[in-house]
């Protein structure tokens, strides 16, 4: 069997390693896009260099993806997938966020799902394949000082649906929401601190538990199965249930 080829950017860390992990496991080449050298460094180890290879990215610069998407494309020849997954967070009060902080937020997350979708669109048509885009529950409800974020992922919820009808019916492309998704644990050494998650954490979701990354990759593995082309222009929401629910205080 040929093993099909998947893009992911920020690939190195939480939910975008563990992905890349199940991508591996089941039977696909995968391209981790990544700005922190010292993750890719630390993880290299543990993937199988016929199957996984690390490129330093910054997504939010055009000369950086096209080399990349260049140096990935040498190592595994055609690309079925793409998976943006790049992001950058800061929650702070609006009136102290700093201009360099929202423009950050908004051309890493935004900006380039952009570029990378862009650039590989016309290997992206060869193979008749898909985008996913990483939303967040936060584009459609919010929490105090998380501005520059929502923001972000409000654009990439109406890119996605624009690029649905610009890029079909040669490519597929549709977006997750994660809600809560503990990857306090999945980051490199230096930052990685498991979160002590209480009964009442996991109580105050219909599902009965937070997520976890395994629930997002489970998700990326059936929009990129080709037995779902019918399925474009679509946001999934992965949350326990927690948008459906009516919170009185």
């Amino acid at each position: 069997m040929t093993r099909k080829h998947i893009i992911i950017t920020g690939g190195a860390q939480g939910i975008g390693r563990v992905m890349t992990e199940e991508f591996l496991k089941n039977d696909y080449n995968v391209s981790v896009f990544d700005i922190d050298s010292e993750a890719m460094e630390e993880i290299r180890p543990h993937f199988d260099k016929r199957h996984c290879e690390f490129f330093i990215t910054d997504v939010s610069n055009q000369v950086s993806v096209r080399s990349s998407i260049r140096a990935s494309l040498k190592k595994f020849d055609a690309v079925y997938g793409l998976i943006n997954n790049a992001v950058f967070a800061i929650f702070k009060p609006m009136s102290e966020l700093t201009l360099e902080e929202w423009n950050r937020a908004i051309s890493t997350n935004l900006t380039g799902t952009f570029l990378c979708s862009k650039f590989l669109i016309p290997y992206l048509k060869e193979s008749t394949g898909c985008i996913i885009n990483m939303c967040s529950t936060r584009a459609f409800q919010s929490e105090p000082d998380t501005e520059s974020y929502s923001a972000s992922k409000g654009g990439i919820y109406a890119l996605t649906h624009s690029m649905a009808i610009s890029l079909g019916p040669d490519i597929r492309v549709n977006c997750i929401s994660p809600g809560w998704i503990d990857v306090s644990a999945i980051k490199k050494s230096s930052k990685a601190k498991p979160e002590k998650l209480t009964r009442e954490d996991h109580a105050q979701h219909p599902a009965g538990r937070v997520g976890n990354p395994l629930d997002i990759a489970r998700m990326a593995l059936f929009l990129l199965d080709p037995a779902n082309s019918f399925i474009t222009g679509q946001n999934f929401i992965v949350d326990g249930g927690m948008t459906r629910k009516m919170i009185y205080v």
